[in-house]
């Protein structure tokens, strides 16, 4: 398991970055605190050409703030379940969930049932303070606004979920849980194809991953270049796979390194080659 300093990073790589995909809790954030030169980061991206989209857990709700209102041409939330653009020509949010209406207030019984036996059986452990603001998933709350559970808690929760046949993923402060077999990457990959006319197969590596947990592994494990936060080390022994860069900062502060060295590498070329695809936001 090799993690390569961000500042090792590919110059010709950087040039050739067509977009960079990111994740928000402890990725962009610090301690649930958007800090100023991480945001700057997403303008600074965008300003350079960048298409930039939110890979993220949190809830449906957010996800609408954020389309609207952040530098981004898009964003995946509930760990894969949709994805929310904002049309500026016609002035509205355009949605696009994996499942129907129908479908998603069935799966949402079930989970119900779920939480009841996770908060019976689990001392600590919270539903999600974003809850009401999610349209597809369960996020039980483990380091959040609650002290923060043990690692065998954690794993009791996620026991409950595939006892019952759901699928979780455990981010740095909730564990998620849906039915479906949709994660974060599935959903980036038809957002890309469904907005940009993009196979990411063909182009991930024109495409940057940035994150810090466990529920990141299918997007580091997909994409030749990503890049981890610091606090990612943290999760690094219970991960199958992590990212080949790693900031020398946590959260926002790691986020703005990384971006910081994207695009100086990018400015550092005198005479830069156009690209090859370009994604027109």
């Amino acid at each position: 398991m090799k993690l390569s300093s961000i500042l090792s990073f590919p110059p010709q790589t950087a040039k050739a970055l067509l977009g960079v995909f990111f994740d928000i809790d402890d990725t962009l954030t610090t301690r649930g605190k958007i800090l100023p030169e991480a945001y700057q980061a997403l303008w600074s991206l965008k300003a350079a050409g960048l298409a930039l989209v939110p890979i993220t857990g949190r809830p449906a709700g957010w996800c609408d703030h954020i389309a609207r209102m952040w530098p981004v041409d898009g964003v995946v939330g509930e760990n894969g379940a949709f994805y929310f653009r904002y049309d500026p020509n016609q002035g509205r949010l355009l949605n696009r969930y994996e499942d129907s209406e129908e479908v998603r207030k069935e799966k949402r019984q079930r989970l119900d049932t779920i939480k009841e036996e996770i908060l019976a059986s689990v001392p600590g452990a919270a539903l999600a303070g974003d809850q009401p603001f999610r349209a597809t998933d369960l996020a039980i709350d483990y380091a959040e606004d609650v002290p923060a559970l043990g690692w065998d808690l954690v794993e009791k929760i996620c026991d409950v979920f595939k006892k019952h046949g759901a699928q979780c993923k455990v981010s740095s402060i909730h564990v998620n849980g849906w039915f479906g077999d949709y994660d974060k990457l599935k959903m980036t990959r038809v957002f890309a194809r469904e907005r940009w006319g993009i196979d990411l197969e063909e182009k991930k590596d024109r495409f940057l991953f940035c994150g810090d947990s466990p529920n990141d592994e299918p997007m580091f494990r997909y994409f030749p270049y990503a890049a981890g936060v610091r606090n990612l080390l943290r999760f690094s022994d219970r991960m199958e796979c992590v990212p080949g860069f790693i900031a020398d900062h946590d959260g926002g502060q790691g986020f703005a390194q990384i971006a910081g060295t994207i695009l100086a590498l990018r400015a550092g070329d005198k005479h830069p080659a156009s690209p090859s695809l370009v994604i027109s936001v």
